[in-house]
């Protein structure tokens, strides 16, 4: 089986890397596609300390179980569902889970991948192949309303244009909230704008402490003093960001101005599904390039040394 491996900060082509075989209450997925993320660089660079079959996102077709011959995403965190944790409806948090692509478990940068049929969804006609690879970003972007962290008629302010940034700020707007989205790169903002949200080059950016909340999605270790810079007091800072290495701050000013902080990451898939099948979420505007599998190791370069959105990878023929 073809398959794309991290070991330390190395990536390698594997032609012959063991096929995966479906352990209890699991599934074997032929991958079709497969998106390259923020979170696979980092990984690259030492986040998580991982060694094994790199990506997340994808789709692919299901070979058994109610799924069988569909297309389907999958949840990415592979929880036990029988601990206290589980139990309590948070499986994300499970202290035993594997994650594909990221911690324990190989990804879906492989011709197949193994995953527990729980996390399955089916893929419904109107979301294209290469649409439904977005929906793990997108369900981290309804992953904000579902924490319950924004009201409709907030001001927010999103720190980053690239590709979570651009769903967030889809799903923020779509809710109801007056959104900003603070960036680096033109062209990204004018993807935006041309969807009728209101952007600004962070280089022009008025920092007027005035947000009721703060949205970091840099994927930098700047986004955090960044963002105390747009929340007002009493405000909230959602971090959607996660990098390699240690980061300093000082704390005093989330002290003083007594401003909350708070973490983001998986979301609902359901409701990402039905917010892109419903045309509300739109996301094929943002596909930057495309290779195939054998070509993954250019595909990840690039997408590391130039301001893409988001880089596909074929993996069926």
């Amino acid at each position: 089986m073809l398959a794309v491996r991290c070991s330390g900060q190395s990536v390698q082509i594997h032609e012959r890397h063991p096929e995966p075989v479906a352990g209890e209450g699991e599934t074997i997925v032929d991958v079709l596609t497969a998106g390259i993320c923020e979170t696979d660089l980092q990984i690259i660079r030492g986040y998580m300390g991982f060694d094994g079959v790199l990506g997340h996102e994808f789709v692919g077709v299901a070979r058994s179980g109610k799924l069988a011959g569909q297309r389907v995403v999958s949840e990415i965190n592979c929880s036990c569902w029988k601990c206290p944790t589980c139990r309590s409806g948070l499986p994300t948090h499970c202290p035993s889970r594997t994650v594909l692509g990221i911690w324990k478990r190989d990804g879906a940068f492989a011709e197949q991948v193994a995953v527990p049929t729980k996390n399955l969804h089916r893929v419904p006609d109107e979301i294209s192949n290469d649409e439904a690879v977005f929906v793990e970003p997108v369900a981290a972007g309804y992953q904000i309303l579902r924490q319950q962290l924004v009201k409709r008629g907030d001001q927010v302010v999103i720190l980053g244009d690239g590709r979570l940034g651009n769903v967030c700020a889809q799903v923020l707007t779509d809710f109801g909230c007056r959104v900003l989205v603070v960036g680096k790169h033109p062209e990204k903002l004018s993807l935006l704008r041309s969807l009728g949200i209101e952007t600004v080059l962070l280089a022009d950016a008025e920092a007027k402490r005035e947000a009721d909340v703060v949205v970091d999605c840099t994927g930098s270790s700047t986004g955090l003093p960044t963002a105390l810079q747009f929340v007002k007091p009493w405000g909230t800072i959602v971090l959607k960001t996660t990098v390699a290495g240690e980061q300093t701050l000082a704390l005093a000013p989330i002290v003083i101005d007594e401003v909350r902080v708070v973490g983001s990451r998986c979301g609902p898939f359901a409701d990402a599904i039905a917010g892109m099948a419903a045309g509300r979420i739109k996301v094929a505007p943002m596909i930057s390039a495309r290779f195939p599998l054998r070509q993954a190791v250019e595909a990840l370069q690039l997408t590391s040394s130039q301001p893409v959105l988001k880089v596909l990878l074929d993996v069926a023929p």
